[in-house]
């Protein structure tokens, strides 16, 4: 799982630099211990070094700062071949061109098409889709229980759930989801080997490029087509920048949207005094989804921008070529930004809104209002058809699956009351 490097960057490893575990088996802890490294961390990502950054108004001024690219070719240990497709977490950097791997005004263009799609009055469009989708599920959750009454929320609810409305959004058939789900899983697991991997990229890019070529031949009313079509006198997407930017619009389209609604519903079922007051009506419901996104965000890394100068933040510096990623979890509890207090869970925080957990500046997360609509439907639904819900197992049994970016749970067995 290791990728070979040089010797200096062993060196600065065993000086203080901190090891992400892939495997997440201390998230609180690793969230800790970044943060009291300081405004930046020198961090080991599987044998390969780089920076990150743990604090809210520096990683603010990071984002939006032009020395700072998603150009693969500016990083220097990938232009110097230490990092190469061998490392696990290529595919996540390396990813083809689209919206998410170029800056200026080519970011702009690739962009452009996916913000109109997910405008605020299109969003209100498909609400009643997203209630149809939640009761459904809600029904099956129902059916699913087990003899001894537990049933898994992730298996049956959570994770069908943005699937289903990113797949409505997108145009592909239902009977394509559990595929897709599958194979986003894999490729994100540190437990899949990485010729595997691999393949799962190919595999993904000769899905969505079918896909591509049959809605060119086929338009229809969906995000797919709009990206292919051009606009009149525009200039159109290539195939590769249309199966590129659905391909990182899949993944964290239902991803992002997975951990957000689990880990609400985590934080509410340990801090009981606090659900009691939502399910009153004392508090709302966006109250919920702000607090945990701040509190437990659904990406804890975010892989990687790098310096075309070098920069001066703080006490460091971040030399040109090197590598610079986002730990938005950590950032999400800076007692700078949030008070000493940033570790609790709190729904009445008066900066539970001032987070930047769907990033901040030009590359801020183009579905961030889709996932807070589809948990601002799923949430009071959830439980206000099971408000018994419970946890089938103490909360210290459930793990996190073994991504190093996503904060994602194996499973989520509950009892439904």
């Amino acid at each position: 799982m290791n990728c070979p490097h040089a010797e200096a960057a062993q060196a600065d490893r065993n000086a203080g630099v901190i090891t992400i575990d892939p495997m997440v088996q201390d998230l609180d802890g690793e969230t800790a211990r970044l943060r009291d490294a300081g405004v930046l961390a020198r961090i080991d990502l599987l044998g390969v070094p780089a920076w990150t950054v743990t604090r809210h108004a520096e990683a603010r001024q990071l984002l939006v700062d032009p020395r700072l690219v998603k150009d693969i070719d500016a990083w220097g240990l990938w232009q110097s071949g230490v990092v190469t497709r061998a490392w696990p977490l290529i595919g996540m950097i390396d990813a083809g061109r689209s919206m998410f791997t170029v800056d200026g005004s080519e970011h702009r263009r690739l962009r452009t098409k996916t913000s109109q799609a997910l405008t605020p009055r299109r969003l209100e469009a498909i609400r009643p889709d997203i209630e149809k989708f939640t009761e459904e599920l809600l029904d099956a959750l129902d059916a699913a229980q087990g003899e001894d009454g537990v049933v898994d929320l992730k298996a049956v609810f959570a994770q069908p759930l943005p699937m289903k409305v990113v797949g409505m959004l997108m145009g592909v058939d239902e009977s394509q989801h559990a595929m897709l789900t599958r194979q986003y899983k894999a490729f994100f697991s540190m437990l899949t080997p990485q010729d595997e991997r691999l393949s799962l990229l190919a595999e993904l890019d000769v899905f969505y490029t079918d896909l591509v070529r049959e809605k060119t031949a086929r338009p229809t009313d969906d995000l797919t087509s709009a990206l292919i079509l051009a606009e009149e006198g525009g200039d159109p997407l290539t195939e590769e920048e249309v199966v590129g930017n659905l391909k990182a619009m899949v993944a964290a389209g239902h991803e992002t949207t997975i951990g957000l609604v689990l880990n609400a519903v985590r934080a509410l079922l340990s801090h009981p005094d606090q659900l009691r007051a939502v399910l009153a009506g004392e508090i709302g419901w966006d109250a919920v989804v702000e607090e945990t996104l701040r509190w437990d965000t659904p990406t804890t890394h975010l892989l990687m921008r790098f310096a075309t100068e070098d920069l001066a933040v703080g006490d460091e510096v971040i030399r040109k070529g090197e590598g610079v990623v986002i730990s938005y979890r950590a950032i999400g509890r800076d007692t700078e930004q949030h008070g000493p207090d940033a570790d609790a869970f709190d729904i009445t925080r008066p900066t539970r809104n001032r987070h930047m957990t769907f990033g901040h500046g030009p590359h801020i997360c183009p579905g961030a209002a889709l996932s807070r609509v589809e948990a601002g439907i799923a949430l009071p639904a959830l439980f206000g058809r099971f408000p018994g819900l419970r946890l089938a197992v103490p909360d210290e049994e459930i793990t996190k699956l073994p991504v190093m970016t996503q904060n994602d749970m194996a499973a989520f067995p509950v009892l439904l009351g």
